[in-house]
């Protein structure tokens, strides 16, 4: 098989999103928030957790302690306590804590709408400071690179496979060949196509619309 050049790899990147586009259109955030600061620490939960099991625990959690200032003065075992149910949920619950406390400290108890700032904070890494100022702020800095959107780059092949267990790798390569325009709706319209039909274990690749795009189409 011939070798793929930029020019077509990034004209084929281009027709997936379009294709996604018109299939789910404008996605909202799948995490319940009010507000950045809201935002920012459900997102942080979410690590390796699904965003449904995010989403039950979050009601109580900002009952308890709605604003940095409040979780600011929890302690870890407290936030535990009610996010027990979520994988490595000590971790996540010093790192809620921590973040609502350096907010405070340092930013006057507003979530900083700018990417060096964000991960500063505790827990926070490019993809959820990517989240955070997309749906939070409306600016878009880059791609969130979640599992669902590193499974479906790989497996369009749109990104080497070097860069497989590397998600930095991996949006820098998306962002490399696709338009600006583009880089607000992937995350969650790929996320959608994840959960829809690119599943992890069993891809419905019968009745993707991507497959005449797609190298590692099973038929």
């Amino acid at each position: 098989m011939p070798r793929e050049t930029n020019a077509a790899k990034r004209a084929r990147a281009i027709e997936v999103c379009e294709r996604l586009n018109r299939r789910y259109g404008p996605v909202e955030c799948f995490l319940d928030h009010a507000s950045p600061f809201r935002l920012v620490i459900a997102v942080l939960l979410s690590a390796q957790t699904t965003d449904a099991q995010v989403n039950k625990v979050t009601p109580e959690l900002f009952r308890r302690w709605p604003t940095p200032e409040a979780l600011a003065q929890a302690t870890p075992a407290e936030v535990g306590e009610v996010i027990k149910s979520l994988g490595f949920y000590k971790t996540k619950a010093k790192h809620a804590v921590e973040c609502a406390q350096m907010l405070v400290a340092d930013y006057g108890g507003e979530v900083p709408a700018d990417m060096k700032e964000l991960v500063k904070l505790p827990g926070v890494g490019r993809k959820t400071a990517n989240i955070v100022l997309n749906v939070g702020y409306g600016i878009v800095e880059g791609i969130a690179v979640d599992t669902h959107v590193n499974r479906i780059a790989h497996r369009l092949m749109l990104s080497p496979k070097t860069h497989a267990k590397e998600p930095l790798k991996t949006e820098q390569d998306l962002l490399k060949i696709l338009p600006r325009e583009y880089w607000s709706q992937v995350n969650h319209q790929w996320i959608s196509f994840g959960r829809e039909i690119c599943d992890a274990r069993s891809p419905r690749c019968d009745v993707c619309p991507l497959a005449d795009l797609c190298p590692s189409v099973r038929v």
